[in-house]
């Protein structure tokens, strides 16, 4: 009886001990969460660093200025929000090579007073009055010594919504120097609202407008006459004009009462819409309310420079995709500004066994991205392949699904001819090209279907229409948004004359006679846009895990080339893909 009481005694102490071990970590675990996130709290709203003005009498540029205006910036990204690492990627490509950000006085100083610009202006900005645009921004800001426009919406301040920055926080902000303030406007509200079906659905709001793969037409809350169902406008003139009035009035008492002054610079809701189309009556109302309270204007999306021939009233700005890489940045402004670009290539090693014949090529752990020029086909052709027999080549192939990536075996480049696999816009096709020839298909078949959630989209279709169309409504669309990703594994053999093709595991073709001309050639990648993509000429072909294998005689496969991480850099990446998908799903959850 001694003895078991002694072991009892003896378990309760070394319960004891365990519990307090664990009550320990546990302490040391949320102490340490508590300062990581209260370091960053602090970072983003005390601003330990303090801008660091340029030195002006050092510009001589009287040519003009890029703009730059992000949607929102994510911790890791989505097909709406770039993740901070290509932000930062982005970044420092542009300071790299010698872009310096200038502010809304700069740029009005160039127009009113003829003042030069450092040689190569950037007027950077960021859209929405996201909390998490300031939280990520802000510390590249201060790593470049960047200045950029933070643009709200008055309705979000004060109306609850925690994930939208409030007044004192952008306050706090403009303090450090990094930060200049300005607007979208007063509200995102839409109007003129008609379902796929060509049912009236009237005014919505952003909140209403959640179903967006079922709206067909609407216009923003400025941008029109309020209509009825026969798009007959129910208001007159006057009316309209008193309504969208009130908006910017509504907007000033907001901003005046919040932030004890007007931003300076407004960036409107719908871009383009003022001299696109849209009914010079509203044109003349929004333009004179939008002098009368701001300092300048970017009217205009879709251009990034801005010449010395502009206007401060019309302003235009380029939004980069969250899916664009680095190298399609600096693609779009070399196309939209004529300057010369320094194509980032990242790592060293693996760019050296590749040549890049078209467009621009980044490596990247064990991804290829192959940025196409504009409306051009981009070509990246494996060193000493090009004399390779029977081969099979694999990888995945990740870029969005509108757009076209290819995988060519037997490439000939001094024939112009080739073995091609290529996804184009969801489908497959293969082809093979002989000597001054046109390229033969051989092969094409649709892909299975892709989603994708309704907050991937974004609102595209505003538009001036006619009572015809909202009448007929519209079919199902069946396309699939530009922004959506896909990841698709794909293995091509090539062995004894004979093509065989899978995607995803699935054989698609099997022993597919290829002409005798074709008997040899290199490996190649290529990439290039879609038609489908009206706003993007420039595609990113994303190519992961790329691997290349001789083939004897015997039908025995020789390694001969491969991009894949092996080995520790293999398990850190895996490693750090699993944090990254657990503290994101904790962030959309809680």
């Amino acid at each position: 009886m001694a003895i078991w009481k002694r072991e009892r005694e003896r378990d309760t102490i070394f319960d004891y001990r365990r519990k307090n071990r664990r009550k320990a970590v546990k302490t040391i675990v949320q102490a340490g969460v508590i300062l990581a996130v209260a370091g960053l709290v602090y970072q983003a709203v005390f601003h330990t660093s303090v801008y660091s003005e340029p030195n002006e009498s050092k510009w001589t540029n009287d040519k003009g200025f890029i703009a730059l205006s992000y949607f929102g910036v994510g911790r890791t990204g989505t097909p709406k929000l770039i993740a901070k690492s290509e932000l930062n990627r982005q970044l420092k490509a542009l300071h790299d090579q010698g872009y310096r950000t200038i502010s809304q006085q700069d740029v009005l100083d160039y127009y009113k007073k003829g003042k030069p610009l450092p040689d190569k202006a950037l007027f950077l900005s960021f859209e929405d009055g996201r909390n998490d645009s300031a939280l990520f921004a802000e510390p590249l800001l201060e790593k470049y010594n960047d200045k950029a426009t933070f643009l709200s919406y008055a309705s979000k301040l004060g109306d609850g919504e925690n994930k939208f920055t409030q007044a004192k926080d952008m306050l706090k902000m403009r303090k450090s120097g990094y930060w200049e303030l300005g607007s979208n406007g007063y509200r995102l509200s839409y109007i003129n609202v008609f379902d796929r079906t060509g049912q009236f659905e009237g005014q919505m709001t952003e909140g209403q407008m959640k179903k967006k793969s079922k709206i067909a037409y609407y216009n923003h809350y400025l941008m029109d006459f309020i209509r009825d169902e026969n798009m007959i406008p129910s208001e007159d003139r006057e009316q309209m004009e008193a309504r969208v009035t009130k908006d910017y009035a509504l907007m000033r008492k907001v901003y005046t009462d919040k932030l004890g002054f007007m931003p300076g610079l407004y960036m409107i809701m719908h871009a383009n819409s003022l001299q696109n189309g849209n009914n010079p009556l509203v044109t003349d109302v929004n333009e004179k309310n939008i002098e009368s309270l701001f300092s300048m204007h970017f009217a205009r999306e879709g251009e990034a420079f801005n010449g010395k021939e502009g206007s401060v009233y019309d302003l235009t700005r380029v939004q980069p995709q969250p899916y664009w890489s680095t190298n399609h940045l600096l693609m779009k402004i070399r196309k939209d500004s004529g300057q010369a670009m320094t194509f980032v290539e990242g790592s060293q090693d693996r760019a050296s066994d590749w040549e890049t014949a078209a467009g621009a090529t980044e490596f990247d752990e064990n991804r290829i991205v192959l940025t196409s020029p504009p409306g051009g086909s981009g070509l990246a052709l494996l060193r000493g392949s090009d004399a390779l027999g029977d081969v099979s080549l694999t990888a995945k192939l990740g870029g969005n699904v509108v757009g076209k990536q290819s995988l060519y075996v037997r490439y000939d480049k001094a024939r112009d001819a080739y073995v091609r696999v290529m996804l184009a816009d969801n489908e497959i096709a293969v082809e093979q090209k002989k000597p001054g020839q046109a390229a033969e298909r051989l092969f094409s078949a649709k892909l299975g279907d892709v989603t994708w959630d309704e907050e991937d989209l974004s609102y595209n279709k505003a538009a001036v229409y006619t009572q015809v169309q909202t009448q007929q409504g519209i079919a199902e669309d069946p396309g699939i948004p530009v922004n959506i990703k896909k990841t698709r594994s794909v293995d091509v053999k090539l062995a004894g004359g004979k093509l065989s093709v899978k995607v995803d595991g699935k054989t698609l073709l099997s022993g597919r006679a290829i002409d005798a001309s074709l008997a040899k050639g290199g490996v190649a990648l290529g990439s290039e846009a879609s038609a489908l993509n009206v706003k993007d000429d420039i595609y990113d072909g994303r190519f992961t895990d790329v691997t290349v294998k001789t083939i004897d005689k015997s039908g025995a496969p020789k390694p001969y080339y491969h991009d894949t991480n092996e080995g520790l850099q293999r398990v850190t990446s895996a490693v750090k893909h699993g944090f990254n998908t657990t503290v994101d799903w904790f962030i959309d959850t809680f």
